[in-house]
């Protein structure tokens, strides 16, 4: 042993000049004997439940627990007999005589020294993904790592969890092997990848090219699309011809799409994008697709204060006004017509081709009910219907669904002088009316309550022709004469100067209302419906005077006498415009109400 020593100490002098007896006899010893604190390969001698037991050479057995063997899916031990392992050497012999051994400290020199390699030689490590932590993720690259948030991807990952469970590459920026200390990055990778993508990609592009590329982020606006290193912008009014509410309806991140480029600027790197340049124009035939009167159907995709949006085709819309969508109903809002996704019938009824716009008419679809009222609801037909509505100038009865009649309040009463509509009738009131005119165009059913019975003043003449007497009750005494009714609501002037053959300063003082009088009539204009009635009359004929001869004498008084007393038609309107202020309990009508 001495010799071979002495010529292993010869050849070293020979080769290093340097090394020493001591370090000699080490390498003799490490050569012949097992070493504590250094890895060597062991050969696998048995399998039981709890040990493996191994060879390390030179008649040094060990145990080593198997549950520093990885398993499969099934747990069943990824080791068996004759297999060759590396195994780290603790101690050289245990209280059994055993050699204490490890095989998870020779994996993880191992691993330290495969991690130190990679990280001074930039190379990537492949690792997985075991869980979350503050400020990153763990990694398993066979001894646990730390993977900063902002070294994931180039871009801001908002859901960490989602690359749990993932095996992906990396490198090592940072290895500290005294801390067991890993720090790692995806990022530089990506980055790296994606420059020399970029440089591919710059090489090709150029306006009108069509690209495909993977959708990256989708907003309100549009979709970011990496075209390959460099990502492009496609706008939301570049992803349809048609209507786009929502991006998120059409693209989804990580989608593959064609995408063509409309614009570059390589000073900012900036491109535009579209998708439906790469399709042919919809408009360019529509037009004559749909010409006007045509008959189209179509599904709500939009729809606004003013009218609903149809899709008559791909990429072709048109516009059906909130005027269009009914004869008879009053539309404040689409939505209570139709609904988005409803199909509906309609007609176009304009086409601006300067402007993409189609006009079309939802009620021109179905016959115009108006068209049908004229022979439906001839004039002079009497209809039934329901109070809808009492307003200051009339009542609205409903006629049909949708369909309402107009009653003037002069259209009320023959004979009643009505302030307001309310003080004959309220709302849902069951009510007969007479058809008085129809006007498609306007939109107008006139109807009449009155006309329901017959002019009262039409058989007056006949009935109380000039000269006749009447008996009758006082209702309003005026500074100029007396109202008196000679029948329920019909009324006659009787002035002051037919009081009496004496002159009369106060009418007040000559009569009051509820007094009955008999009156002759001396005048009475059917048109105007004025009656004039006279007092000193009926005591002229009651003293034989002729009551023919007596209105002789009033047709031939002289014009002055006439206007001094004042005419009949000027009486009515003194009382018109009076009446109001006699009670200061009685508000002044409206115009309204005068008229």
């Amino acid at each position: 042993m001495g010799k071979e020593i002495e010529n292993r100490s010869d050849s070293k002098q020979s080769s290093s000049g340097s090394a020493s007896f001591a370090q000699l006899l080490e390498e003799y010893c490490c050569a012949n004997h097992v070493v504590e604190g250094r890895v060597v390969s062991a050969r696998v001698l048995s399998v039981n439940k709890d040990f493996v037991l191994v060879d390390v050479k030179y008649k040094s057995e060990g145990l080593i627990p198997t549950s520093q063997f990885s398993t499969n899916s099934e747990g069943e031990l990824q080791v068996q007999e004759g297999d060759c392992v590396d195994v780290f050497v603790e101690a050289c012999e245990d209280d059994s005589g055993h050699i204490v051994l490890s095989k998870e400290k020779a994996d993880h020199m191992r691993v330290c020294e495969e991690l130190a390699q990679a990280h001074e030689q930039e190379r990537e490590v492949e690792g997985l993904v075991v869980g979350r932590v503050r400020g990153g993720l763990q990694i398993d690259v066979g001894v646990h790592a730390f993977l900063p948030a902002s070294q994931l991807d180039v871009r801001p990952v908002r859901n960490l969890d989602e690359f749990i469970g993932q095996r992906l590459p990396f490198r090592v920026v940072k290895f500290n092997r005294k801390r067991g200390n890993v720090v790692l990055s995806r990022r530089l990778l990506l980055e790296k990848d994606r420059a020399t993508k970029k440089r591919e990609t710059l090489a090709t592009l150029q306006e009108g090219a069509v690209l495909e590329g993977i959708v990256k982020n989708v907003t309100e606006y549009g979709a970011f699309v990496d075209l390959g290193g460099i990502d492009g912008l496609l706008h939301v009014t570049d992803m349809s011809w048609g209507r786009v509410q929502d991006p998120g309806n059409l693209f989804q991140v990580a989608d593959k799409i064609k995408v063509k480029v409309l614009s570059y600027d390589p000073e900012h790197e900036k491109i535009s994008l579209g998708v439906k340049q790469i399709e042919g124009d919809p408009w360019e035939n529509a037009f004559e697709r749909f010409p006007v009167g045509k008959r189209v159907s179509g599904k709500v995709v939009s729809l606004t204060e003013y009218g609903a949006f149809i899709e008559l085709a791909p990429g072709v819309e048109g516009l059906i006004h909130i005027s269009e969508m009914s004869w008879s109903k009053r539309v404040k809002h689409p939505s209570q017509v139709v609904q988005i996704g409803d199909d509906v019938e309609a007609v176009v009824l304009d086409v601006d081709r300067e402007n993409r716009r189609i006009s079309l008419g939802m009620k021109q679809a179905s016959p115009n009910p108006w068209d049908l009222f004229i022979q439906k609801y001839p004039i002079g037909t009497v209809i039934k219907g329901q109070v809808r509505s009492v307003k200051d100038f009339g009542l609205f009865i409903g006629i049909e669904e949708g369909i309402d009649g107009l009653v003037h309040i002069s259209d009320l009463s023959w004979t009643k002088h009505v302030k307001h509509p309310s003080e004959m009738f309220k709302e849902e009131d069951e009510v007969e009316a007479v058809v008085l005119n129809v006007d498609p165009q306007e939109k107008r059913f006139s109807l009449g309550i009155k006309q329901l019975t017959e002019d009262p003043w039409s058989c007056l003449p006949e009935k109380y022709p000039r000269g006749s007497q009447v008996k009758g009750k006082v209702s309003k005494v005026m500074d100029f004469g007396a109202f008196i009714e000679i029948e329920p609501n019909i009324e006659g002037l009787c002035h002051v100067s037919e009081f009496s053959s004496e002159r009369v300063e106060d009418p007040h003082t000559f009569m009051k209302p509820g007094d009955e009088i008999e009156v002759m009539v001396i005048d009475m204009d059917t048109k105007e419906r004025q009656i004039g009635l006279s007092i000193r009359a009926v005591q002229a004929a009651k003293e034989g005077l002729d009551y023919r001869a007596y209105l002789a004498s009033q047709d031939n008084r002289s014009q002055s006498q006439k206007t001094s007393m004042g005419t009949l038609g000027e009486a009515l309107k003194e009382k018109l415009t009076d009446e109001p202020a006699q009670s200061k309990n009685e508000e002044t009508p409206s115009d309204s109400e005068k008229s």
